[in-house]
């Protein structure tokens, strides 16, 4: 059993789960023949935002909003839904056109996480609300205790505070290297605050390797005043 007949199994209505597999590049190919994923997207971020807020209020009863806000964030970001997708195989099922899967959409972060956004808005028009929290619960809250057991906000957030509580303009990233194909991007990008690059980071796309510079610059410029 491959990856996409696990997702099969969650639907009574297979159609659904295609279209939230159907990129918009895809229908400008195949005009007519099943509408994109993007109504199913704006559905499924508030169905999701929705458990999750649920299920953070009643778990963080002595927590404050703020605190709440940024576990959340932290669960339902970009980077976590687009990992999440990748457990779960949708890159390898998504009905994309020629473009876009050569130029890398079936890996493509923001795409990934999107597409995972519009699954749960066609589950809950299946099944529900109770299968769709069943399946928000085992595989994102079931994330809660290892995100609590980190920093909640990321690098670039973590860093900016910082620079800006010691005076200091905000960070600034600059690309200092970008090569590879489209569908395999290698960028290297650094932070710079005022005239002074502190660090450098790589990623697969612009959005990783700036958060880890801003990583590699909250080793640096933390590191003196902890010893």
């Amino acid at each position: 059993m491959d990856k996409l007949d696990n997702l099969k199994i969650l639907f009574d209505d297979k159609n659904l789960l295609a279209q939230a597999l159907t990129h918009k590049s895809w229908v400008n190919e195949h005009p007519g023949e099943r509408e994109s994923n993007e109504r199913l997207e704006f559905l499924g971020d508030a169905i999701l935002e929705f458990v999750i807020s649920k299920e953070l209020y009643g778990s963080f009863p002595n927590k404050e909003e703020g605190y709440l806000t940024a576990l959340r964030a932290n669960l339902v970001n970009t980077q976590n839904l687009a990992s999440l997708a990748v457990k779960l195989g949708v890159g390898e099922s998504l009905f994309l056109s020629k473009g876009e899967e050569d130029g890398g959409g079936r890996k493509n972060t923001s795409l990934l996480a999107d597409t995972l956004e519009a699954i749960i808005g066609a589950l809950f028009l299946d099944k529900g609300l109770p299968s769709t929290e069943e399946f928000i619960t085992l595989n994102l809250v079931s994330e809660i205790p290892e995100k609590v057991g980190r920093p909640l906000k990321d690098p670039k957030s973590r860093l900016q505070e910082y620079i800006q509580a010691e005076g200091l303009p905000a960070p600034k990233y600059k690309v200092a290297e970008e090569s590879g194909p489209d569908h395999k991007k290698r960028f290297i990008l650094e932070v710079v605050v005022g005239e002074n690059a502190l660090a450098k980071g790589e990623g697969k796309s612009k959005s990783e390797a700036e958060q880890k510079a801003a990583e590699a610059a909250l080793e640096l410029v933390k590191r003196p005043k902890d010893r």
